[in-house]
């Protein structure tokens, strides 16, 4: 990877905020706040910081803090609906946190100007209600600002103008972000913010409950028990250039990821529909230029990762370096970076009509949403790869696949279940649908695509947590448990992975010299 790539490429990371963040946060605030009283002193964070770490949160790109969102705990019932910031806030010294308060008060979020449009807001919100959850409290509450609101204070008050922008007729920069984020207007408040001329001094007092509310859940930043996979069962269709591919490609990303998924998987050789431009080569030429459009698919999923807040797991693309052609996949993390993973195993075909080549090494990925492996297709065959990743504590396996016949499709889709049940691990699956007249090799399809699971008491009796109609394009979005894999492999009703005879038999990784 070249020097200027890696300059470019992002690296997100959500945690809490030091007071070294200052300049960065300052360069934020005096941007956004300009006519609005600015940013905070250094002092005031470092107060701010003191008084409730846990609730300063920032988003990082690259150790330049671009997003933030503060806040802090408190009796609600001391200030009540008709408060200002600065009472309840404490003029901005956070005073005001109180440990054995009952509601978090969210104070600010802000966003630097060239990463708007990346959906930060919406992590930092998700941060939010994760610490309300984590902390057991009752709700989130925050004063909103309603800067469209200057546009039509002549002509309507502020409780019309809010009515018209739930109901999607009016867009408020603000008030539709929150309502998105599932935010109910509580009431109307007024001189909430003397300064906001826009929103002419009235706010929105805002609530978001905490459903979980007296459950005592993690805090912040700790393993993720409940995991939602998506899973695109795509089909095969012409597509004019890359631009017209990756439209259908963000669709599914978008429709994922409105689902609040933690992963979006795609199938293997997904973008075959663009072979039908070099219908007049033989295969081997055409699949070679083919990976030429590799990069850029790549550039542009982890950039829809990172924006639709969504892990990418992006099927399987041909890469070619001038010697080699080999299959892999990519995955495109939510906070920027990637990894890739080669096909090992070469079916007959793919070598006769492509030339194809094995990759040499496997691996397991850490992800936000745990411990993840990728085999593509042929590969999960191949039981001792699935051990292979078990041993180094996988908890979901992906598989993205290409089958054109049934009883190919079935020999994937019956060694996918076993790989989840000898392993104690999730498995995922999914393939095209459809056909490509005239593109050969790759002329006809067959997928259902599913999510495995082991077999026991505490998981589905036939191991399928959730599985799509035959033949047609879908998705499939499903949540596993991965407390409950930890409890199988403890205390199951049969333990494939502690009861193995290792001293009897053994796998073995032969490393290449």
């Amino acid at each position: 990877m070249s020097k200027q790539k890696e300059e470019l490429e992002h690296r997100l990371k959500l945690r809490n905020i030091k007071l070294s963040d200052y300049d960065d946060i300052r360069e934020i605030m005096v941007a956004i706040y300009k006519n609005k009283g600015g940013a905070w002193t250094r002092e005031e964070l470092k107060n701010q910081i003191k008084a409730f770490p846990e609730g300063q949160i920032c988003i990082e790109d690259n150790g330049k803090v671009v997003a933030a969102a503060l806040s802090l705990v408190v009796d609600y019932a001391r200030f009540g609906d008709n408060h200002t910031y600065d009472q309840i806030t404490g003029f901005g010294k956070f005073d005001t946190h109180d440990e054995e308060g009952d509601t978090l008060y969210g104070t600010d979020v802000f966003v630097h100007h060239e990463y708007r449009g990346m959906r930060l807001g919406r992590r930092l919100y998700d941060a939010r209600k994760e610490l309300c959850e984590n902390l057991n409290l009752r709700s989130i509450i925050a004063g909103g600002r309603i800067p469209g609101y200057s546009k039509y204070a002549d002509e309507m008050t502020p409780r019309k103008y809010i009515d018209l922008v739930k109901n999607k007729e009016i867009f408020d920069p603000v008030l539709s972000f929150q309502l998105a984020n599932e935010f109910h207007v509580r009431k109307v408040i007024t001189k909430y913010l003397p300064e906001d001329t826009d929103s002419r001094a009235y706010a929105t007092l805002l609530e978001w409950i905490n459903i979980y509310y007296e459950k005592d859940e993690k805090l912040i930043g700790n393993k993720k028990s409940i995991v939602r996979l998506g899973l695109v069962q795509w089909k095969m269709r012409r597509f004019a250039n890359v631009d017209d591919l990756m439209q259908q490609v963000e669709f599914f990303v978008d429709t994922i990821s409105g689902y609040k998924s933690d992963f979006c998987l795609f199938p293997e050789f997904f973008n075959a529909p663009m072979l039908a431009e070099f219908n007049d080569m033989d295969a081997s030429e055409a699949i070679r230029n083919l990976a030429d459009y590799t990069d850029e698919i790549v550039a542009r999923m982890s950039e829809l990762a990172v924006s639709y807040n969504v892990n990418v797991i992006a099927g399987s693309m041909p890469e070619y370096d001038g010697k080699k052609l080999r299959n892999v996949s990519y995955l495109c993390r939510r906070d920027g970076t990637q990894n890739k993973q080669y096909k090992l195993h070469i079916t007959p075909d793919e070598s006769a009509y492509w030339g194809l080549q094995g990759g040499n090494g496997i691996n397991v990925f850490d992800t936000d949403a745990g411990r993840i492996g990728i085999l593509i297709c042929y590969d999960v065959e191949f039981p001792e790869l699935g051990r292979i990743l078990a041993e180094q504590d996988m908890d979901i396996l992906f598989v993205p696949f290409w089958t054109d016949t049934k009883n190919a499709f079935l020999r994937v889709n019956t060694c996918a279940r076993s790989r989840a049940i000898e392993n104690e691990c999730y498995v995922a699956i999914t393939g095209s649908v459809g056909n490509l007249p005239k593109v050969e090799n790759m002329d006809i399809q067959y997928s259902q695509a599913a999510i495995y699971s082991p077999s026991d008491f505490s998981f589905p009796h036939d191991s399928i947590v959730a599985q799509a109609s035959e033949n047609a394009e879908t998705t499939i979005v499903a949540d596993v448990d991965l407390d409950l894999l930890t409890k199988q492999r403890k205390a199951g009703s049969v333990r494939n992975l502690e009861q193995r005879r290792l001293d009897l038999y053994s796998i073995q990784w032969k490393q290449k010299k």
